[in-house]
């Protein structure tokens, strides 16, 4: 199977948000309430969002296409949230977060989460990133795994909120560069759903 993975596009905003709905509750821990899911859905994964997501200069939806389908796709964010915990587990500068990656079921095992993520870091690098960051539920243990076969370690801890629960997250960083030299920590805009959601096709949650 041929998998492309290209910026997204305006067109591609109804399909991206139904994998989305489609993928996002498959990274949740057992105990996360169906209600509260919904919820995050609703209010960060519709066709509407993602066109706000799409026209904002700080991001890049990335999607994952094989035979004429979205079966993918993952969003960068420039920046570190303004979390005491990430910024201590991320002291490289600049950085980009690797805000979301999901893959399909049906499409696990066919290469999309390797093609997702390696053009993910050649964007990270394009655009300038000393490093690339992500949270993970730290009960995902088959995103993890993923992620460190893809260069990522962890540096820290951080919590995420999805409806009344505080889920457990691992930071997880990959140096984009030979010789990092940490800077100075700097903020970014907040911004909604960083975790429970980092799912690579093949790992992630």
């Amino acid at each position: 199977m041929t998998v492309e993975v290209t910026p997204a596009a305006e067109a591609d905003l109804t399909e991206l948000a139904d994998v989305a709905a489609r993928t996002f509750p498959l990274a949740c821990p057992p105990s996360t309430g169906a209600d509260d899911v919904a919820a995050f859905i609703a209010e960060n994964l519709s066709a509407e969002r993602f066109g706000e997501y799409l026209a904002d200069s700080e991001r890049v939806i990335l999607t994952a296409r094989d035979d004429h389908r979205i079966s993918g796709y993952a969003m960068l964010i420039r920046g570190v949230i303004p979390d005491p915990d990430v910024q201590r587990a991320v002291p490289l500068r600049p950085a980009v977060e690797l805000s979301k990656m999901y893959v399909l079921p049906d499409a696990h095992g066919a290469g999309v989460s390797a093609a997702l993520m390696t053009t993910a870091l050649d964007t990270s690098r394009a655009l300038g990133a000393a490093c690339v960051w992500l949270g993970v539920n730290q009960e995902n243990q088959r995103a993890q795994r993923f992620y460190a076969k893809h260069g990522f370690a962890v540096s820290g801890t951080k919590t995420f909120r999805l409806g009344g629960h505080i889920e457990n997250d691992y930071v997880m960083v990959h140096a984009l560069i030979a010789h990092p030299r940490p800077s100075a920590p700097t903020t970014a805009t907040s911004r909604a759903g960083t975790s429970c959601g980092t799912h690579p096709p093949t790992s992630p949650r």
